[in-house]
Order: C-alpha cells, then structure tokens, then sequence
C-alpha cells in the first residue's frame, strides 16, 4: 500500500457510523509502480493473447483454453495469491484486485481463468494441510493443472447448506465414499482437481478435494448457456466415488467455513472484474457514438446519448472508488497480522463481508447497466453479432447470479449489521438511537455555511448513512428476531447501504484528490461525485420510503417520512450541464476518462 496512506484499521460497517476522512480512503492514484505494471501486464495479455482468439473460446476449444490459462500462469496470474513457501508470488491484495480487474475482453475465458484462480485454488490455500498445499498449489499456480469449485446442486443454490451429497467414510477407514451431483461447475469439462462439498453421514457440511481421475468421477454434459458460451459449464457426478482418507479439506463438519469464506473474495474480486469490463463497454459506446452518424452529425453530440455515456462513467467512478477503498481496508488490515497464518487472513476478508457484498451488488449492476445502454447506443447493430455489444450483454448477466445471487447479497448486508451489533462489535443500535433524539428534537437552524468544495454533497453522504441506520433501527425494533423473514424491507435497506457506501467512497476519494492537488485539476471527479451523489440521494429516497410504508401506517409512518424529507432535503443541481461536460471528455477520451 502507498505509504501515503495512514494504515488506520477501520471495522467493516463502520463507515456507516462517522465521517470518512479522506486519509482513510486507499484508490487508484495511490496504486504503486509495481501495481501499475501488473494491471498493465494483464490488459496487455488480453489484448494480445486472448481476445484474438475469441473464436476459438467461444467454440468450447478447451485446448486453447488451456493454454491461455498456462500463459497467464507463466506471467504470474494465477501464483499471485499462493504463498511464497509453495511456490507463489504471495501478492498484495489490491495486486489480486488489479488482476481480477484487468482480466476482462472475453467472459468465457475470464470466468474460466477466475475459477481456476481464485474459489478453486483459494480453499486449499486457506484451508489445505502443509501436505495437500505441497502437492496441489505448485500444479494449479503453474496451471499443469485447472481446479474448480463445486458448490450448487440442482436443488441447492443460494441454500447451499441444503445439498444432498453425501460423504462416509469406507469399511476400512483409508477412502471417503461421495455420492450425489453437483451442478453449474465453472472449469467442469476439463478440471483437473474440484473442491467438493458434501455432508458427511448426512449430516456435517465437509469439504474434499476430488481429483478427475478418481474411481467413481464423471463429468455431465456441457451446459447450453445464454453467455459465456466459450466457459466449460458441467455437472460433476459422484457415484460411490473413492477419495483418500487425507483428502478431507479442514475439518468435518466445518464445510460451511470454507464455502463461505472463498466467496467472500470471489465477491470482491467479481466487483473489481466488473469495473474493468464496463470500462472496455463504456470504450466500445463512446468510439461507436462518435462515430456513427444520423441527422447529419455524430449521435455522441446528442443529450440522450451524452446522458447514458456520463451515466456510464459516473457510475463506474463510484463503483472503482468502492472496490479499491475496500481492497484498501483488507490490505490495511492484512499488515496487522501473521499473514503465514491462513486463519488470520480470512478474519480480515470476513471483517469486510459487508463491503464485499456491497461491491458484489452495485459492480454486477452497474456492469449490466452499462452494458444494456451498449446495446442502446448501437441501436440496431447492437442487437446483431456484427458488433461486440450484443454478446457483452449476454455474458455479463450471470454476473448478478452467481457467486450468491445479488438477492442473497442485499439481505447478507443488512444481516450482517445487526448480526455485529447484536454482538456488541458495532454500536449500531446506540447510533440509531442518537439519531432517533436528533429527529425528534427537530431541525436545527445552524446557519453556519460551509464554503469547502463538495460540501453540500459531504453533508448528503452523512443523511444517507442516517436514513441507512433509521432504517436498520426501525426495523429491528419492530421485527426483532423476525426480521429475517422482512426480506422486502431488508432489501430497501440495503440498497440505501449500497448507496450510501458508494457514495461515501466517490466523495473520499474526491476529496482527496482535491487536498492533494487542488479542485481545477479534478474537475471531471468532482462532477461525477456531485452527479452521483445527487441522483443516488433519489434513489435512496424512494427505497426508504417503501421501506417505511411497510413497516408502518397512520400518524407513525408521516412521523418517519417527514423525518426522511428532512434528511433527503436538497437544492436541485443543473445535472445537464455536468452530464454534458462528462459525456464529452469520454468522447474525446474514447472511454474511462478517470
């Protein structure tokens, strides 16, 4: 990390309960040299290397596949997050970030490639014994072999804990005995090594590391998917399949610690894949928009298509500044522990569930929303093969499926919060509280104005976190241990958590860029996070107020909503004036202008 930076831990969720200061906040221009060249390395190998061979990819030619994966192995990629004892690189985390973010141009091969790298290789690096790290993490940070993860059963998805295989041992004690099929195994149909799950005696959630070739392994059939077509997507059929008795991945029984701690980097590093794929989307409709003519001019100098391209770019301002001030945090966090001990690094991925699950949600969104606006953009062409838009569309919506659907997510992030200030880890319940006095003492008639730049939008982020905890208060009291059934109210609350995350980060960010070398020379940064904050404190209006009228009626819910109004009170901005300054310069930057 720069060490610019206070190393200043920060606990996960805490941002909702202070003020972000602008030192706390780790993003791109803080990236060293070294974190530069790997971002670089990678962009370049997919240029280079991978998209040329789209066709290949697409047609399920696993050879190819294969071999990309080798060479990005040969550039380091995949030994990246392998401890140096085995062979591995042992790189920072925003390092692993910046390659997640950089491996984008072609889905089917980025997917393939993050399965290998990152949920099937990351249980045996966390949870593997000296022995099993020994023999698999060289194979499959070399790429000799492909690992995959096999999690979901047809009648398992987002229950994961409801699986059906099963696992005993044999008669003799040396063999563990699975039987059952797991499903929609990214890497299938031609992985080496899968990291199974399978409850032994029926009963205790375990993990086994299942090799290919092992008595009893077959693979299904190719899935015919809607994108990523080119990704190998099978079945992995058990059929009193014979594992070693040492292939048993942690303890019995404690399967769940596995499954859910891997997805917890696969979320975040799924935030940092879908930044770098909007921004090659945001490239591909600014080069189209100002190029393709009608009514005798560009369509890039019309304001509905300027409104989509600055849309793009502003979102994805927010959605960066999210992903790397959380990646930030764990590295920040990391430096504070004994990172030879796998248990530790997973207590600092999993103090950050929360903001994962946020940057899971809002980086597959803003993914698919630039995309669909790709399509828009192209018009007629971006409904035909002719052009990339089309297939870009069709690949990035699985995006909000897997790695827990964004549903699963948004009701993790309420979850979690009240779960820590039931536990006295978070002093949510005295902040929703404090604020409750404050609301009821009525407005204050301060007049004291505050003239720094992006002060009123400082003073938005602060409400957002406000009506967040109003929300978290309010329900918590009405539903108590309930709550958890509220699915439609936990999901309101989490999308005004989203926001205000995203909003937060997007103004930190600014600002310090603003302390660092004056507000002229951020410009466009301060116009993405004004127009972000405006129209974010929208959206955060409109959940919170579904969110109140489900929770009450009568005098009570006009008492809450006249609270919201004061909290959502602002001046209207000339949001056509910023969105045209921003649509232009990407434009005339062919993309990502930040």
């Amino acid at each position: 990390m720069s060490a610019q930076l206070e190393k200043e831990i920060i606990k996960g969720g805490g941002f909702l309960l202070s003020e972000t200061l602008p030192s706390q906040i780790f993003s791109p221009e803080d990236f060293t040299e070294e974190q530069v060249m790997i971002g670089q390395t990678m962009t370049e190998f997919m240029d280079k290397d991978v998209i040329p061979n789209n066709d290949k990819i697409e047609s399920k030619d696993y050879e190819v596949q294969r071999e990309l994966i080798k060479k990005a192995a040969d550039l380091g990629m995949i030994n990246a997050s392998i401890p140096e004892k085995f062979g591995g690189l042992e790189l920072d985390h925003v390092s692993n970030m910046l390659i997640a973010e950089n491996m984008s141009g072609q889905a089917s091969f980025a997917t393939g490639f993050g399965a290998t790298s990152s949920i099937g290789l990351l249980p045996i690096v966390f949870f593997g014994d000296d022995a099993q790290k020994t023999k698999y993490l060289p194979k499959i940070g070399s790429a000799e072999w492909i690992s995959a993860y096999c999690l979901s059963e047809s009648s398992s998805g987002s229950d994961a804990l409801g699986a059906k295989a099963t696992a005993r041992l044999s008669d003799d004690g040396k063999h563990w005995i699975l039987n059952g099929e797991k499903m929609w195994v990214t890497n299938g149909g031609f992985a080496d090594v899968y990291t199974v799950f399978a409850k032994v005696d029926g009963d205790k959630f375990s993990a086994f590391i299942v090799e290919v070739n092992d008595p009893g392994v077959s693979r299904g059939h190719e899935e015919h998917k809607l994108g990523q077509r080119g990704s190998s997507t099978t079945p992995l059929i058990l059929q009193d399949a014979k594992i070693p008795k040492d292939r048993l991945l942690g303890e019995v029984g404690k399967g769940h610690l596995i499954a859910f701690n891997v997805l917890n980097f696969g979320r975040i590093k799924m935030g940092a894949g879908a930044v770098g794929g909007a921004k090659r989307v945001l490239g591909q409709a600014a080069k189209y928009a100002a190029e393709r003519r009608q009514f005798g001019r560009a369509i890039a100098t019309f304001g509905a298509i300027k409104y989509k391209l600055a849309e793009m770019a502003t979102r994805l301002y927010a959605g960066e500044s999210a992903v790397y001030r959380t990646a930030g945090m764990i590295e920040a966090r990391e430096e504070t522990i004994d990172k030879s001990n796998p248990a530790e690094i997973l207590k600092a991925i999993e103090e950050y569930a929360i903001e994962c699950a946020i940057i899971k949600v809002a980086g597959t969104e803003t993914l698919f929303y630039c995309a669909d606006e790709n399509v828009q953009i192209h018009g007629g062409n971006g409904f035909t093969e002719d052009y990339p838009a089309e297939g870009v569309y069709r690949d990035c919506r699985v995006n909000r499926i897997y790695e827990g659907t964004n549903e699963i997510n948004r009701l993790l992030i309420p979850g979690q919060l009240l779960k820590r200030a039931l536990k006295g880890g978070l002093p949510l319940f005295a902040a929703a509280q404090k604020l409750q006095e404050e609301l009821l003492a009525g407005p204050s008639f301060d007049t004291d104005e505050d003239a720094s730049p992006l002060a009123i939008e400082r003073k938005l982020a602060a409400n957002a976190k406000k009506i967040a905890l109003m929300l978290l208060g309010s329900a918590a009291m009405k539903y108590k241990e309930a709550i958890q059934e509220q699915q439609m109210v936990l999901c309101w609350a989490a999308d005004t958590i989203i926001e205000a995350f995203q909003i937060d980060s997007a103004l930190g960010r600014t600002s310090k860029l603003i302390a660092r070398d004056g507000e002229a020379k951020h410009e466009y940064a301060v116009d993405a996070t004004r127009l972000y904050t405006h129209d974010a404190i929208g959206r955060i209006e409109t959940a919170a107020k579904n969110a109140l009228a489900a929770m009450y009626d009568g005098d009570e819910l006009r008492m809450t909503l006249a609270a919201l109004r004061r909290l959502t009170k602002m001046e209207p901005i000339n949001t056509a004036a910023i969105r045209e300054r921003i649509a232009d310069k990407v434009v005339e930057a062919g993309g990502y202008i930040f």
